[in-house]
């Protein structure tokens, strides 16, 4: 009967503070392994998959707070959300671009087409702002940073 209380390696009777360790450890994974390329403009997913993995961790860190050091918790956290901001702000943009890329190919009227590629030009140098401002976030450095947060608040969950 054990087995009927394991979810997704997760043991439903685990006590709340090894349970969140074991969240944030997943969910700070998630969050690494979409760094990889992502000021690439060329694979927009990249930024996408990378924000929606900060918005789990996040999600987890806010559900587990009682389970971490309050100062590490904060400081770790506001590094998160720091991320989480600074990937929305070049999806945005992205999103942006596609929408009105497909629309000048599928649906503007030929006269309005040179308005709507200016407006996709400008937006284009905004994604590349966005990706300027987005960079330190995600270079080596802050990045290891981040996870040697994220792996101290793990270990203080489980003591």
């Amino acid at each position: 009967m054990a087995r009927a209380r394991e979810v997704s390696g997760f043991d439903c009777e685990e006590p709340f503070a090894p349970a969140a360790a074991r969240v944030v450890e997943v969910r700070s994974a998630e969050v690494f392994e979409q760094a990889h390329d992502v000021l690439d403009t060329g694979d927009v997913e990249r930024v996408h998959d990378m924000r929606v993995a900060t918005r789990r961790l996040r999600a987890a860190l806010e559900v587990f707070a009682p389970c971490f050091p309050r100062k590490r918790h904060r400081k770790a956290l506001k590094r998160v959300k720091a991320l989480a901001d600074a990937l929305g702000e070049r999806r945005d943009r992205d999103v942006s671009i596609e929408l009105l890329e497909r629309f000048a190919a599928e649906r503007a009227p030929q006269g309005d087409r040179a308005a709507v590629a200016a407006l996709v030009e400008r937006l284009r140098e905004e994604q590349r702002e966005a990706n300027e401002a987005l960079a330190p976030f995600v270079a080596p450095r802050p990045l290891k940073k981040l996870r040697r947060q994220l792996r101290r608040l793990a270990r203080a969950a489980r003591q």
